[in-house]
């Protein structure tokens, strides 16, 4: 494969994997929240979901979305919904530490699910297999994937040891209470954000 097409690649995924953005914070609040084990099973199930995704369109869905374009805007809703959901979640959480609040953790189901409903996600596999994979070569699409994978992993696993960072020094009930409103404030502005555009 064209080194120069590898890394133009790998620059467009660094750039859509770590930018701010729902799943990243999801994985930054995991981590302060529930500790790293639990954030890095959040961030295999976004990197696998998203690979997925990724994958599903560059093979069917970008076709798909062009002849049925109010599909796009049922995923939009449906991921501006799930925003929502995650923002109330993380607004109504306990202001304690790991053990006391298991239940609630972040699943690697829940950090696929949290991929495919999220807008962010669906313009990044769009324009990302638009940009690299127009023609339909399945080698390009499948490296393209390979490199995605790699870069989606390292970019949430830096969210999740940025949140462990934090967790330090968010001991205090009232610390983390403060964190999570302002967490669930900046998911409640994302889906404000989907909706107006």
């Amino acid at each position: 494969m064209n080194l120069s097409l590898s890394l133009s690649m790998a620059a467009f995924a660094l750039v859509a994997s770590i930018s701010p953005g729902p799943v990243n914070l999801i994985t930054l609040a995991a981590a302060v929240n529930f500790g790293l084990r639990v954030a890095l099973r959040h961030v295999w199930g976004a990197t696998v979901g998203f690979t997925l995704l990724l994958l599903l369109v560059g093979v069917s869905v970008h076709a798909l979305l062009r002849y049925l374009p109010s599909l796009s805007a049922a995923l939009q809703w449906a991921g501006v919904a799930f925003l929502l959901y995650l923002a109330y979640r993380m607004a109504t959480a306990q202001s304690q530490l790991p053990a006391r609040q298991a239940a609630a953790a972040p699943t690697f189901l829940s950090g696929a699910l949290l991929q495919w409903l999220n807008p962010k996600a669906w313009i990044a596999a769009l324009s990302g297999m638009a940009a690299f994979t127009a023609e339909g070569a399945a080698p390009v699409l499948w490296w393209f994937a390979a490199i995605y994978f790699v870069i989606c992993f390292l970019s949430l696993a830096c969210w999740a040891y940025a949140g462990l960072f934090l967790s330090r020094y968010l001991q205090q009930p009232a610390y983390l209470r403060a964190f999570n409103l302002s967490m669930a404030a900046l998911l409640y502005a994302s889906a404000a954000y989907l909706l107006t555009h």
